[in-house]
């Protein structure tokens, strides 16, 4: 089976002409990507074995999102896992989400888990 990453132009979930926010939210939801980008957002690079105990997913899942972010552009396999120039420009645009879901979290009751947050 040929391997192709969900990238703008190219038919997507939820979009036949493959529009750029579309692309995006087809590869960044898919399960255990987000948790991915999150472990790599120190700029270290990782090991697959330390990336697969702090990310929680299976070999098999994690192998496949791996190759959907190198096919994608935002990760480098290079002495481990890390990312790209273009992963860690997205660091930034998840931030506004970030605060939303906090302040969604707060009106559905849930205190804030973590003060950690993606890097400017």
């Amino acid at each position: 089976m040929k391997f192709e990453a969900p990238v703008p132009g190219r038919r997507v979930r939820g979009s036949r002409t493959g529009r750029p926010l579309m692309a995006a939210f087809d590869l960044l939801g898919r399960r255990g990507v987000l948790r991915i980008l999150w472990e790599l957002r120190s700029g270290e690079p990782i090991t697959f074995r330390a990336l697969q105990s702090a990310a929680e997913l299976p070999p098999a899942t994690l192998n496949t999102r791996l190759r959907e972010l190198r096919g994608a552009g935002l990760i480098d396999a290079k002495s481990g896992y890390r990312l790209s120039k273009t992963g860690t420009e997205l660091l930034p645009a998840l931030e506004p989400l970030h605060g939303w879901a906090v302040q969604w979290a707060k009106h559905h009751g849930q205190p804030r888990t973590s003060t950690k947050r993606f890097p400017a």
